[in-house]
């Protein structure tokens, strides 16, 4: 039953609260308002059509007690004026059969009527009209035909207090649910303030509302000034430590390269410039954390230029241009990089590499697709890890690195609110590694 209902029940905690509250009160009202109206109109309804049988048995009584038919047609006459009934005469003979007709919420209308042909044997025929009841009564003299307003037995207007319940209901919910909005609120603000957080942005947020809301609020503080610290420190240690680095390494390359003559020293001037490069790649790594502001760029435009980057290095890239779309909020410098390392990543482990960019609903992905050996589903989500390097899948024969090339791309996708997907090529010619740089974009930008 939970399964079947989940569609079409809200999905958001403040109509999921305003569900609670009015739901269980508005059939609480529905069920006691019923419950009184059917008793107290039942029995309102008994006592007024016992009062009223004790008069159609008096009058009965009085025509048939008349010595002839004219006497009995005055008699029951000044009877109805007196106990002041709209008609009451002698009839001859029977109306055809007439169906009665009550309206659906009458909801005593009925009653009275069974409660006359219980309490009056003698009726044999009855209608009703527009609020109005006639009876036919059997007497001596012809049928007592007794016409009169239905409101003589029975209580009238009993959806009322319905509509009086409903009114009210309505009143009071409006100002629960401003109430309720009120108090919602400040959670909303909450989930605001940790989607920002998630994509990288440190947006002002005052904790508010209930206690409990309160105290959500200054732990998610906290957490994001824990995270920010962290953050900092470890960006500070990968700079500092790159930074350190970097001298001892210039002092062996400027040692190395004054002994161009001896046979190791190419072979030690290989692996100075691969520590350089490793030290390139964590500092790259710690700039991931770097605080960029967001700015509208022209993605088709970005990619296009970081393609003719990697062409100028030799890189075989095929870009295929074509998207149509707005400018998307993002950090240029820290897309670029990110598109930097995927395409430095596939023609690494491959020969070629092909970019393409393709929209669906309210994303946009930036594909790249290599020919290499691809990375098996199990090793993807090891693969974004940093200093993860997965050379028994990839190739080790391609050449070392530190790990941190997808780990870059990763964090630079987090940082943006988007993920980055790693899949199987289908491309003919490609079908290697397919990763997908995915960015939520609003409104379908």
């Amino acid at each position: 039953m939970g399964r079947l209902l989940k569609p079409f029940l809200p999905r958001g905690l403040y109509w999921r609260a305003a569900l609670i509250v009015f739901v269980p009160v508005s059939v609480i009202l529905l069920v006691v308002s019923l419950s009184f109206i059917q008793r107290h109109y039942d029995g309102v309804t008994r006592q007024m059509t016992g009062n009223f049988l004790l008069v159609a048995h008096y009058m009965l009584d009085r025509v048939d007690a008349q010595p002839d038919p004219d006497r009995a047609q005055d008699e029951a006459r000044a009877l109805g004026a007196q106990f002041g009934l709209l008609d009451a005469r002698i009839d001859e003979e029977l109306p055809p059969p007439i169906e009665m007709k009550l309206p659906f919420y009458d909801l005593s209308g009925s009653l009275a009527v069974a409660e006359l042909q219980r309490g009056l044997p003698q009726m044999r025929e009855v209608a009703l009209t527009s609020g109005e009841l006639t009876l036919w009564l059997e007497s001596r003299h012809g049928y007592l035909r007794l016409h009169f307003q239905l409101s003589r037995i029975s209580a009238r207007n009993p959806h009322q207090m319905l509509v009086l319940t409903f009114v009210i209901g309505i009143v009071m919910g409006v100002i629960a649910f401003i109430y309720l909005k009120n108090q919602m609120r400040p959670m909303a603000r909450l989930a605001l303030a940790a989607e920002a957080f998630g994509r990288g942005q440190t947006v002002r947020y005052r904790p508010g509302g209930a206690t409990e809301v309160r105290a959500a609020g200054k732990a998610f503080l906290e957490m994001r000034e824990r995270i920010e610290r962290h953050i900092e420190q470890r960006t500070l240690l990968l700079s500092g430590v790159s930074h350190d680095l970097r001298t001892p390494l210039t002092r062996m390359r400027l040692a190395l390269s004054m002994m161009e003559d001896e046979p190791e020293a190419a072979a030690l001037m290989a692996d100075v410039a691969e520590m350089e490069s490793l030290i390139d790649r964590f500092l790259e790594f710690a700039r991931t954390e770097a605080v960029e502001p967001m700015d509208e760029t022209d993605l088709e435009a970005l990619v296009a230029s970081r393609v003719a980057e990697a062409r100028r290095a030799g890189r075989a890239v095929a870009f295929e241009p074509g998207w149509v779309g707005s400018p998307v909020s993002l950090r240029p410098q820290l897309m670029a990089r990110a598109i930097d390392n995927l395409i430095a990543n596939a023609v690494r482990y491959g020969t070629r590499a092909r970019i393409w960019i393709e929209t669906g609903g309210s994303e946009i992905s930036v594909c790249v697709e290599d020919d290499g050996p691809g990375i098996e589903p199990e090793d993807r989500e090891r693969a974004t890890r940093p200093f993860v390097r997965l050379d028994l899948a990839r190739g080790a024969s391609r050449g070392s690195g530190a790990g941190l090339g997808l780990a870059i791309v990763a964090d630079a996708m987090r940082s943006h609110g988007g993920r980055l997907e790693l899949g199987t090529g289908a491309t003919e010619g490609y079908g290697g590694l397919l990763a997908r740089l995915v960015l939520p974009v609003s409104d379908g930008k």
